[in-house]
């Protein structure tokens, strides 16, 4: 595209050395694999440790009196519930209460740190700092000097632990602390986007490679890309923006009701519109499905049907390895969307059929 510049994170030389397939994505060119294959990586993350680079995210700092008040008004969880060392699945929300993206909050004892989505950096920028509105604070924009490795599996935890003085066992799930790593000054947060025990390291870009050095290699954490990230977080039940959710979804509708705070005292974007849903009851509901027809696989923007009438379209949708299926996500109207329901999807000009199924596809084994 005339006139787009693609960003490449710290890394990205490594990963060329690597033999990645380099790929846009959210603006930057990232790995999406790397010679040994998606299928070897996702294995690797749900047996042993797998790291990824992930510094395409973006990450805002929020310093200043009024900043957790603030956070409040633009994010629909309760930031007011976490202590300092603790963080939180949340979203930033439009008027209409659909999602302008799923976000992280951080908090710290001095400032909060919001995480977002690559693709979604400029929008999301914008809109933080429209909601400012006379808060004491101050928003700054960190994403592009900050670095991000997920360090993801069974063996996560043992991988860390010998490079830090942190205590990485004593973390727990959604809690974070800072400390050096293999003599890098970072925050090691206990959270992740593919169903295993693992962690999130933020560190200095200019930091980044040491850590991947520390972390990955013969005998430490294989390299993974964005395809194995996705069949892991498919696999998990986790939604992806701009597939399972988007500014046409609310929380409500795609699950995800667990993050609304409707009483949490503060009149965030969006709370008039999911106080009226939350009211009225949802039409449609996002659910996981599996294909019945052998070798049939829905992908992302399949048509879905019952009764022969179009409902939606497919999310998310791939065969993953660990359920060696054919599964995926779509919206179904709301009496529809139980487990055992049937429907149809447009498999490239042939209908096959497919079966909702309980969430996650496969069960989740993060630290609680």
């Amino acid at each position: 595209m005339v006139g787009v510049t693609i960003k490449r994170t710290p890394l990205h030389a490594i990963h060329a050395r690597l033999g990645a397939k380099l790929v846009p994505f959210g603006g930057y060119e990232m790995p999406v694999s790397y010679p040994a294959g998606i299928t070897a990586e996702h294995k690797a993350v749900r047996e042993a440790v797998g790291v990824f680079d992930v510094s395409h995210m973006g990450e805002f700092e929020v310093t200043g009196p009024d900043r957790n008040a603030f956070v409040q008004r633009v994010t629909c969880n309760d930031v007011g519930a976490l202590r300092p060392g603790q963080a939180q699945y949340t979203a930033l929300l439009t008027e209409q209460g659909t999602f302008l993206d799923d976000c992280v909050v951080y908090r710290f004892d001095d400032r909060v740190m919001m995480v977002v989505n690559a693709a979604n950096i400029g929008k999301d920028w914008e809109h933080v700092v429209a909601h400012k509105r006379g808060a004491n604070v101050r928003l700054k924009n960190v994403s592009d000097e900050t670095g991000l490795l997920a360090v993801q599996g069974p063996r996560a935890e043992a991988l860390i632990a010998p490079l830090t003085s942190l205590g990485v066992a004593m973390i727990p799930y959604y809690h974070f602390a800072p400390g050096k790593v293999a003599g890098v000054e970072c925050f090691l947060s206990r959270t992740g986007y593919t169903g295993e025990d693992g962690f999130e390291l933020y560190c200095r870009g200019a930091d980044l490679e040491r850590l991947w050095q520390a972390l990955v290699g013969p005998g430490r954490g294989e390299p993974c890309g964005l395809g194995a990230r996705d069949t892991l977080r498919l696999e998990a039940g986790y939604p992806l923006y701009g597939n399972d959710i988007d500014d046409t979804v609310t929380p409500f509708e795609a699950g995800l009701g667990w993050i609304v705070k409707l009483e949490k005292g503060a009149d965030f974007v969006g709370l008039a519109a999911l106080k009226r849903q939350r009211l009225e009851g949802v039409e449609r509901r996002l659910v996981g499905f599996r294909v019945s027809e052998p070798k049939s696989v829905a992908r992302h923007g399949y048509g879905v049907y019952l009764d022969g009438r179009q409902v939606d379209v497919v999310r998310s949708g791939t065969v993953t390895p660990t359920t060696n299926a054919a599964i995926g996500m779509t919206y179904l109207p709301r009496q529809e969307a139980q487990p055992g329901a049937r429907f149809e999807i447009d498999v490239r000009g042939k209908r096959v059929a497919a079966e909702v199924v309980k969430l996650p596809f496969v069960p989740r084994r993060t630290r609680r």
